[in-house]
């Protein structure tokens, strides 16, 4: 029985594979997977691991000895989910494994935009620090977060890892209605949750429902010196928008870890160096070495749980 793994890469070259290849014995490993690959990678798979690789119903059409495919991330928008339950192969996904890491990246970019720290790193670059005439530079203004307001959207296991250490900092914390979903009495309705609120910290997949869940209208509700922190998916904020509400002080900042397209090879609203207030990450929150080891680990987990004939996070049931 053929395992294959298309896109070893995508996890950097400091991870194991060994609890991967003590849960099977006969391991394909690719470090990347093109599109015209594909099919010749996994002909003989009847275990598929990928990270970012699309999988669709065509490629599981041809794939006659696939029976489960172990989709290395939490998100699985890149295989076609109602078309391998169809062709009767089971889709796993990994949940849980990344929650330090992006908390920690939360509050990395909201630290950095509250104490306006990479501009006084700037200042100290230049010489400012060495010419100033007092002990200390007051060039921006540094807040507290002690309280201040934390609206989150999407209360899943990330939301509320972010609502618990933005408790331990002072914050009081709101939570957003689901989406669609009136009978969270405890949560805000999303119109009236954004008014009140200093931060706002993303934590929803991209679905049809969440796609530019953020655009125009919602942060015109939000107050002129409030922050946004997306760490979630790009499309989940209208780009454009907030790009010119940045621009216009529309609200007083942004940290980004996700653009719609990435790598954004042409370009993206947010990659102008004129908008203030605004930090780019590529995609890391998610990317301690811990947390990366942590999905291999669990993959495996998955994949030993198929072979005593049990599917784990079974996403396409």
């Amino acid at each position: 029985m053929k395992a294959v793994f298309l896109d070893l890469a995508t996890l950097g070259e400091d991870v194991s594979t060994s609890s991967l290849r003590q849960a099977h014995a006969d391991w394909d490993f690719h470090l990347r997977t093109e599109a015209d690959q594909v099919l010749e990678h996994i002909a003989a798979a009847a275990i598929l691991v990928c990270n970012k690789t699309i999988i669709s119903s065509e490629t599981m059409r041809h794939a006659k000895s696939l029976k489960l495919i172990c989709v290395i991330a939490t998100g699985t928008n890149n295989v076609d989910l109602a078309a391998a339950k169809d062709f009767g192969i089971a889709v796993t996904n990994v949940i849980g494994y990344g929650t330090a890491s992006v908390v920690q990246h939360v509050f990395a970019l909201l630290f950095a935009l509250t104490t306006n720290l990479l501009n006084y790193d700037r200042l100290v670059q230049a010489g400012a620090w060495q010419r100033a005439t007092g002990f200390c530079l007051f060039d921006f203004p540094i807040r507290e977060l002690a309280g201040k307001t934390m609206g989150i959207v999407g209360y899943g296991e990330l939301g509320k890892g972010v609502a618990s250490a933005a408790k331990a900092f002072g914050m009081k914390v709101l939570i957003a209605q689901g989406i669609g979903n009136n009978k969270d009495t405890d949560r805000l309705p999303l119109d009236e949750l954004l008014p009140q609120i200093d931060v706002l910290s993303l934590h929803v997949p991209l679905a049809e429902n969440t796609k530019n869940l953020i655009g125009k209208d919602e942060l015109a509700l939000m107050k002129p010196d409030s922050l946004l922190i997306n760490c979630a998916r790009g499309g989940v904020v209208d780009e454009a928008a907030l790009a010119h509400a940045l621009k216009n002080g529309v609200i007083g900042g942004a940290g980004v870890d996700v653009l719609t397209s990435e790598p954004p090879t042409r370009g993206n609203p947010l990659l102008d160096s004129s908008i203030p207030n605004l930090i780019v990450t590529p995609h890391i929150a998610w990317a301690s070495r811990q947390a990366r080891q942590r999905l291999l680990d669990d993959v495996a987990k998955t994949i030993e749980a198929f072979h005593q004939g049990r599917i784990r996070n079974h996403v396409n049931a």
